[in-house]
């Protein structure tokens, strides 16, 4: 299991394009992403994604398992940290 832990510093938060990238990202893959403190949710949906409401300034924590975790961790967490 590989776990990030991420600050967002988008000024509009995770918005749909990102949203779908990290989703199509994490097809095919065990993964959650949650709010600091809050309930983690099947990374492959859109809706559950947005759903988040995450922010700019809110820290986020994704989680991987299975096969390659460790690089599908950075992978997602680099299209966060990247997301425009």
């Amino acid at each position: 299991m590989a776990t990030r832990n991420l600050v967002i510093n988008d000024p509009v938060g995770i918005h749909a394009r990102p949203a779908a990238m990290f989703a199509q990202a994490a097809s095919g893959q065990t993964v959650t992403i949650a709010k600091e403190g809050g309930n983690a949710v099947p990374a492959g949906s859109i809706l559950s994604i947005m759903g988040l409401g995450i922010k700019q300034g809110d820290t986020v924590v994704i989680n991987v398992e299975g096969d390659n975790a460790e690089a599908v961790a950075d992978n997602l967490a680099n299209i966060l940290v990247n997301a425009e």
